[in-house]
């Protein structure tokens, strides 16, 4: 880990040059929002904090705030699909910092976030300290994680670094679409659900196909959930009538 400024010393930065950082929390779970909310309000009273608890509200609220200081985003938020949301948002939005939150603590897991991007991983289960040892570390830029995790190996190997790359070609509504074909939906939901027609979902798929490499729906899934937690519990999306 990056060696932390002294909390007072930090607080007295903040307090000299009147720092009023914009941080987006990202988290279905209002408990931990509500305990992110108190740890960033210890370390930092003036910042300005924006919320939302699904992926829908996720993608809204960075493209309102690009410039925002921080993104804390949880790595199982329904809609989320594991890593690949990171992936995206890493394309479209490099400036942005981003520290991935979960119950999940498994090293590896970890170290495949820092490997796609990710800018910190806090697990659920750390206290208020590392907490805002976290938020101190990456707002100073450096990267912080469990020692498990900045120790571990570098986990993400070749196919799911280029899938990870060809993910993050797709435009904001390619990989929307993406995202609601992992869920089971079929093209015509889709395009119930996105208020368009089942012609621009089709043509939509026909450019996701053609940037995953993938020759069907059914793949093209497949090779997206490379990115998943658990990438061998993905299932394949039901087939499309002709």
């Amino acid at each position: 880990m990056t060696g932390p400024v002294a909390p007072s010393a930090w607080r007295e930065v903040i307090r000299h040059h009147r720092w009023m950082p914009l941080i987006l929390i990202a988290d279905d779970h209002p408990l931990f929002r509500e305990a992110l909310r108190g740890a960033i309000h210890r370390l930092l009273p003036d910042a300005e904090l924006r919320e939302a608890e699904d992926a829908d509200g996720l993608y809204g609220m960075v493209d309102d705030a690009p410039d925002a200081d921080l993104l804390l985003l949880d790595l199982t938020m329904p809609g989320v699909q594991g890593l690949s949301a990171l992936v995206h948002l890493r394309a479209r939005h490099p400036q942005l910092p981003v520290v991935m939150v979960s119950a999940r603590e498994e090293p590896a897991l970890m170290r495949r976030a820092l490997d796609h991007g990710a800018m910190g991983f806090i697990p659920k289960s750390a206290d208020a300290t590392a907490i805002g040892t976290a938020l101190r570390t990456v707002l100073e830029g450096g990267r912080w994680a469990p020692e498990a995790a900045l120790r571990a190996t570098p986990v993400a190997d070749a196919s799911e670094r280029d899938i990870a790359r060809r993910v993050s070609e797709l435009t904001p509504q390619q990989f929307r679409v993406l995202q609601m074909l992992a869920t089971g939906l079929l093209n015509k939901q889709i395009a119930y659900d996105l208020g368009v027609s089942e012609a621009t979902i089709k043509a939509h798929m026909t450019a996701i196909l053609r940037k995953l490499g993938a020759s069907n729906r059914t793949q093209a899934v497949l090779l997206a959930g490379k990115l998943a937690v658990d990438p061998d519990s993905v299932e394949a999306p039901p087939e499309e009538a002709e």
